[in-house]
């Protein structure tokens, strides 16, 4: 391919984001818009007795105080694979920061001021914050179990058990048996920019401003809860600043259109980032894993039981304890495995879908376990993974989609980056681990390309171009198949009432699904532009070749413009292509689908560790990827890149602390730690495999989630292999590493691990 796939193109929009020019949601400012807040318990779970809203009515400017009285009763619930969420909070609240109340008001300072005055009577209850306490014997019920019909776990804090397996665990014979148990801590997705939701009437419909990930799915669950057509209800998603997986599913939505109804006017609600921790976050986990071996380093057999902490209502977390859990085996061949994931709920605000959707949970663990195995059996880290890796086209999971790469040449990229087996200083170590995670399993996307008269195209496409590029992508792909420059082509994304339809934002799909139909939309035009070509010059269609801007008749070759005018003639118009992508459901699969493809990676790090203090520097890191064919190197890079340094957060320091009742004591960027400058490696190394072997467009695949997945182990095996320390626990705090090298051996052998285990 030549043109501009395949270039660095500069990122659309990239200068007004850095200048500060660019408009976010939060600087939208409507006519006559309301300001809301929200009214919170300082509690996890209470039993609400009254809400008395008179003292914030009398703040001059309040337009309406809301509680679940004013609601249509029962009171709405709703949530993308359950409806368990209720606009407010009915009879008792669940989690630190559930609304039990909001105000709209002229003025943000007149919210404020009112919300802080309504009083609210409530008894403090015993909350489940923790997987142990969740799971205990007569522990208090997150979920009523009447919201569960026929459901045998409704009387339990267990929504769904996930199974999956193949062979026979019990027969596989080993040399030796690996065992542990990890744990995953509850982090935040700390997007730069804040939640935010206005809604305003529109007529007999309603249209709704939200930093949403998915506009249609949020079209979906307005129309259902306000018992309007689709057609009524616009959604209007300028691009988010950064989303993460935090900002797919409908949050306050509901709540301020209900609002914005109510009181006939706009109402706009933007969360404060201590209001943003409390209202999602990502699941935390506890993953036990067993591996057998033969003596060689071949896998045997693998069984993993998990538990990921859901909080108090569902929102995606189900669906991403049952594909993070599918895949954690890891990229390897296993003759047989075990799995069973389960989704806990707890009174913690609702967490729901990360980057990397449940797989950096699971390969924590699982990876973690590798490196054990590699010290008991004497064997390389690096060449007991490639001991075990498939190779291109063989099926390491029954039933599902084959190896879609050489992810050997992956690995070892890494490794040499990294400069794998290589001297290393004193207090020095290193860890090579991979990370692998199914793509989109369905999918449906459209796409319009109009190419004008003049030459210059207008796309429009559903997409939500979160950060991941998907402007600059499509447009170079317009570009390539059209030979239009960049700067006369227009994309249109971000509203229901205009684009075409796309199933969602998120499993790294854009590049691929709403790619493939943008590369149909384009390829229609050129047909037409053919049968234009084959008219004016009086020869068959099938003598006429359309592609990368040029028409080849049989004698010459002329631009597409060159076409299209004399086309077109006096009337003018334009050529219209549409394209669609499609991904079906998969009848009887455990996910309901295959994986369009996977995103594989391997990490390598070298890690330095301060015996004094714990403290860890990564010295080098290395993050090689599969991606097929990289459309946009420099995204590529800064998209691998930046889920590097996201890692390192929930690898080295991020995590919640929760109190006794449930709240949470670090909110807030002062409190709670993300990486910054000061905590970058201090050499980072990026590359990429191009094979053009995936189903996307010129044989791309999805990247963007991979480079996150094999952070953690990775690191951790560094400072293992700087000290002998073994920690299973994230993150690695100063303090964590400190105490465990203090206490060295931390753990049982794993040998003994692995007999408790099996007991």
């Amino acid at each position: 391919m030549s043109g501009m796939v395949g270039s660095p193109a500069l990122r659309a929009g990239g200068p007004a984001r850095v200048t500060g020019s660019y408009r976010y949601l939060g600087d939208l400012r409507l006519p006559g818009v309301l300001h809301a807040k929200l009214v919170t318990l300082d509690c996890a779970r209470a039993r609400i007795r009254s809400v008395d809203t008179a003292a914030a009515r009398r703040v001059p400017g309040v337009a309406a105080v809301m509680t679940a009285a004013d609601l249509p009763q029962p009171v709405p619930r709703f949530g993308p694979q359950y409806r368990d969420r209720p606009v407010l909070a009915t009879g008792e609240t669940k989690y630190h920061g559930e609304p039990v109340a909001a105000v709209a008001a002229e003025t943000l300072d007149a919210a404020e001021e009112a919300a802080r005055l309504v009083r609210v009577d409530y008894e403090e209850r015993p909350a489940v914050s923790s997987l142990a306490a969740a799971l205990a014997p007569g522990a208090p019920l997150v979920q009523d179990p009447a919201l569960r019909p026929g459901d045998p776990l409704a009387g339990t804090n267990v929504l769904h058990e996930h199974c999956y397996g193949w062979g026979d665990v019990g027969s596989a014979a080993s040399d030796l048996v690996v065992a542990g148990s990890y744990t995953f801590p509850m982090v935040t997705h700390f997007a730069i920019e804040r939640h935010g939701f206005i809604a305003a009437p529109d007529g007999d419909g309603i249209r709704i401003w939200s930093t949403i990930q998915h506009p249609y799915w949020l079209q979906r669950i307005i129309a259902g809860l306000l018992n309007l057509p689709l057609a009524k209800v616009q959604v209007l998603a300028p691009d988010p600043g950064g989303g993460f997986g935090g900002k797919q599913h409908a949050k306050y939505e509901p709540l301020v259109a209900l609002m914005a109804l109510r009181c006939g006017r706009p109402v706009r609600l933007i969360l404060t980032l201590e209001e943003t921790f409390q209202a999602v976050r990502r699941n935390s986990a506890e993953v036990r894993v067993r591996t057998g071996f033969r003596s060689d380093g071949t896998i045997t057999f693998r069984e993993i039981e998990a538990d990921y902490l859901l909080g108090a209502y569902a929102d995606i977390s189900d669906r991403v304890v049952g594909k993070g859990s599918y895949i954690s085996c890891g990229p390897y061949r296993v003759p047989a495995a075990r799995i069973v994931a389960r989704s806990v709920l707890s009174h913690t605000p609702p967490s729901t879908a990360f980057r990397g959707f449940g797989t950096p949970q699971a390969l924590w663990a699982a990876e973690s376990n590798l490196d054990e195995a590699a010290r008991e059996l004497g064997i390389d880290p690096l060449e007991l993974r490639l001991r075990n890796l498939p190779r291109g086209g063989e099926v390491f999971i029954p039933g599902d989609r084959p190896a879609d790469g050489q992810w050997e040449q992956t690995v070892r990229k890494a490794a040499e980056l990294a400069g794998w087996g290589t001297p290393l200083p004193a207090g020095h170590g290193r860890g090579i681990s991979l990370g692998i995670k199914s793509g989109p399993t369905t999918g449906l996307s459209y796409a319009t390309v109009r190419l004008l008269a003049d030459g210059s195209v207008i796309m429009s496409a559903g997409t939500s171009d979160m950060g991941q590029g998907a402007r600059t992508v499509y447009a170079q792909i317009v570009s390539d198949e059209l030979g239009v420059p960049a700067d006369r082509i227009t994309l249109v994304m971000g509203d229901t009432s205009v684009v075409c339809y796309d199933q969602q934002t998120s499993a790294s799909r854009s590049t691929v699904l709403m790619g493939n139909a943008v590369v149909a939309a384009c390829r229609e035009i050129q047909a037409k532009v053919a049968a234009m070509a084959a008219r004016l010059h009086g020869v068959s269609a099938s003598e006429v070749e359309v592609g990368q801007g040029t028409v080849r008749l049989p004698d010459r070759e002329v631009p597409i413009t060159e076409i299209l005018k004399p086309g077109l003639g006096s009337l003018g118009g334009e050529v219209i292509g549409n394209g669609e992508s499609r991904k079906e459901a998969v009848p009887g699969h455990p996910l309901s689908g295959n994986a369009a493809f996977y995103e594989f990676n391997c990490t390598a790090v070298e890690a330095k560790v301060d015996e004094g203090t714990g403290d860890v520097t990564v010295v080098r890191y290395a993050t090689v990827s599969d991606v097929g064919k990289a459309i946009n190197p420099l995204q590529v890079r800064g998209q691998d890149e930046g889920a590097a340094i996201q890692g390192l957060g929930h690898t080295l320091m991020e995590h919640y602390v929760l109190d006794e009742s449930g709240r949470i004591r670090n909110l807030g960027a002062i409190d709670y730690r993300i990486p910054t400058s000061m905590d970058l490696p201090l050499d980072l190394r990026s590359g990429v495999v191009e094979n053009a072997d995936g189903p996307g467009p010129y044989g791309s695949k999805g990247m963007s989630e991979g480079a996150l997945l094999a952070v953690a182990p990775a690191v951790a095996a560094a400072v293992t292999d700087a000290t002998g320390a073994v920690i299973r626990d994230l993150p690695l705090t100063p303090e964590r590493v400190w105490r465990a090298l203090s206490q060295r051996p931390l753990r049982a052998p794993a040998r003994q691990l692995a007999k408790e285990m099996q007991r």
